[in-house]
């Protein structure tokens, strides 16, 4: 495989990614998940069966297909499972080039346990454990698959991000815990748990919310999480720290976009972060104020992905750069 062919290839697989990424959000999100009650196939079948076929597969009587959604889910464990042979692909042509191999094998080893997260996804009825762990996989899948197109590209030098490195770095980690949020929000069903904004049922901070149970990483297994388990007040209170985290996020990744503009010559990374973040705030507001729409909602989990990127991007710059003086940072 030629070098050129080899660049089109890992591009075509990072934007194959990001596809799948919001497509899996847009399964999550029109109740698709369990459209097929087993893993991998469907009702036992590669392909969605008929209904007569689905109704008299052993194990799931008490669940009757729906088609539509069924074939949502499959169509995102088709292209899922292309994307992991394009990943192996790529790690393979990519080890007789020289590139890094930490990155290439911690690339397959993350592919394959998001399939290991992807079953039990299905397996242990949308645990919000395993759905929000398995929306990390994703984006932790799309940022090493950018850092690899990265690493095919020659870095300008002499930018300034180097003396950024360590605030990009904890921008990244606040960004992760956030996303995190936002997958134990959707998965627990409680996006519209404070349903209108900036407040939360008229009050800014309601007295009826349950930290305690709001974030109880393990139910035991056997139970179905489809449309959520908990009380209303611990959806409050997952809601509400969504919002505070998304405050502290804005803010640290504001922080960063206007650090990136006075402090070295990437100004055109600020302005992406910067129209990025906007971005997503906004999409994350109409999400409230228009009743969770579904392609708001979708959208607002591309906005995730997109913040990501553009994130990671800045880490991985920050450290193939070589270290610039003071002097020319302060006079950038």
């Amino acid at each position: 495989m030629s070098d050129a062919v080899y660049k089109k290839l890992s591009l075509f697989t990072l934007i194959l990614c990001f596809g799948i990424v919001v497509l899996g959000a847009y399964v999550r999100l029109s109740d698709a998940g369990l459209g097929c009650p087993d893993w991998p196939g469907c009702y036992g079948k590669i392909l969605v069966p008929a209904a007569e076929v689905a109704q008299a597969h052993a194990g799931h009587a008490d669940r009757p297909l729906e088609a539509a959604k069924a074939w949502k889910e499959m169509v995102h464990r088709y292209f899922a499972s292309s994307l992991g042979l394009l990943i192996i692909a790529l790690a393979v042509f990519g080890w007789k080039r020289g590139l890094p191999r930490s990155l290439l094998l911690g690339l397959v080893g993350v592919v394959i346990f998001q399939g290991i997260l992807g079953m039990w996804t299905v397996t242990w009825q949308l645990k919000p454990l395993a759905v929000s762990a398995h929306l990390l996989g994703g984006m932790t899948t799309l940022s090493m698959l950018l850092w690899l197109r990265l690493l095919l590209n020659p870095a300008p030098i002499g930018a300034g991000l180097s003396a950024l490195r360590g605030f990009a770095a904890a921008a990244l980690l606040v960004l992760i815990g956030q996303i995190f949020l936002g997958g134990w929000t959707s998965s627990n069903y409680a996006a519209l748990a404070c349903p209108d904004f900036p407040t939360c049922h008229g009050q800014w901070w309601p007295a009826d919310t349950d930290f305690s149970n709001a974030f109880v990483l393990w139910h035991g297994l056997g139970i179905n999480f489809e449309y959520g388990i908990l009380e209303s007040p611990a959806r409050t209170a997952i809601h509400l720290t969504h919002r505070v985290g998304a405050v502290v996020t804005a803010l640290t990744l504001f922080t960063l976009a206007l650090c990136i503009w006075r402090r070295t010559q990437a100004r055109g990374l600020a302005l992406l972060l910067g129209g990025a973040l906007t971005l997503q705030l906004a999409l994350g507001i109409a999400s409230v104020k228009l009743g969770l729409p579904l392609l708001i909602a979708a959208a607002h989990n591309a906005g995730a992905a997109l913040l990501a990127l553009v994130v990671v991007a800045i880490n991985v710059q920050a450290r193939r750069e070589r270290p610039v003086s003071a002097a020319v940072v302060a006079s950038a």
